[in-house]
């Protein structure tokens, strides 16, 4: 008897569905226990996936909590490819929309802040520019310059303090104090570095990942604030070895 793909695949994940009929194991004999066993080793190994990829998430909610949640999730989005590292994208808006957890407004950013220190571990490798080609430009090629930045890189903007939460349950930060913050994610060596910027700086590399100038940037930069400082955002930028390339009108 061919077993059903789609029966097969949600009984693997809701271990309250009943075992598909006429699934059998090596033997030929009905598969009911070790289908059984098979499916708590599957939503368990997903569960820990997620664990490992959101630890301040655990550290709110508390362990046992997570795995709950957690159970809900794996049967709402379950993996799209075999590379259990990938697994969980969707988690952040899952948390945005889980009821039980509507009065921990932050959580969903806390987890967008993971999900971006995660991309930014597994983004592909890149080299970064030489700071000296900056020093090296004459000041209206500079002007014009674009810059293309590291697949690593990323900024997340929120209206908690999720950098400080996130600091606060897992590296012992101070504790958080209510205001949004913006967030630079780096990896300059082997591990994501997590770096709050104010919204003028979030605003400058968003002009610069748009395909902005070097001064366009710069001028949005001191339109959100004219306290911006260009010197400080470009050395954030080339200190995480976000810069990987620099074009000019002439290059």
């Amino acid at each position: 008897m061919i077993v059903d793909q789609t029966e097969f695949h949600d009984a693997l994940l809701d271990a309250a569905r009943t075992v598909p009929e006429g699934l059998q194991d090596g033997q030929g004999r009905p598969a009911g226990n070790r289908f059984s066993v098979y499916r708590n080793n599957v939503a368990v190994s997903l569960t820990e996936a997620l664990e490992v990829s959101f630890p301040a998430i655990v550290k709110l909610i508390g362990e046992e909590n997570f795995k709950k949640v957690a159970g809900l999730f794996l049967r709402r989005h379950p993996p799209t490819t075999p590379m259990i590292m990938y697994y969980g994208a969707e988690f952040p808006a899952f948390l945005e929309h889980f009821e039980p957890l509507q009065k921990y407004g932050y959580l969903p950013d806390v987890a967008r802040l993971e999900q971006a220190q995660r991309e930014a571990y597994h983004a592909a490798d890149a080299t970064p520019v030489d700071p000296a080609r900056l020093q090296s430009l004459a000041p209206d090629d500079l002007a014009a310059a674009r810059f293309t930045l590291a697949p690593a890189m990323r900024l997340l903007r929120s209206d908690w303090p999720v950098h400080a939460i996130w600091a606060f349950n897992l590296e012992n930060g101070p504790k958080p104090q209510p205001g949004g913050q913006c967030v630079l994610v780096t990896r300059p060596d082997f591990d994501p570095v997590l770096t709050p910027v104010t919204p003028a700086t979030a605003t400058f590399i968003d002009a610069l990942m748009a395909g902005a100038t070097l001064a366009e940037a710069s001028e949005r930069g001191t339109t959100a604030d004219d306290a911006f400082d260009l010197s400080q955002a470009l050395g954030l930028l080339l200190q995480g070895q976000a810069i990987t390339d620099i074009t000019t009108g002439e290059h």
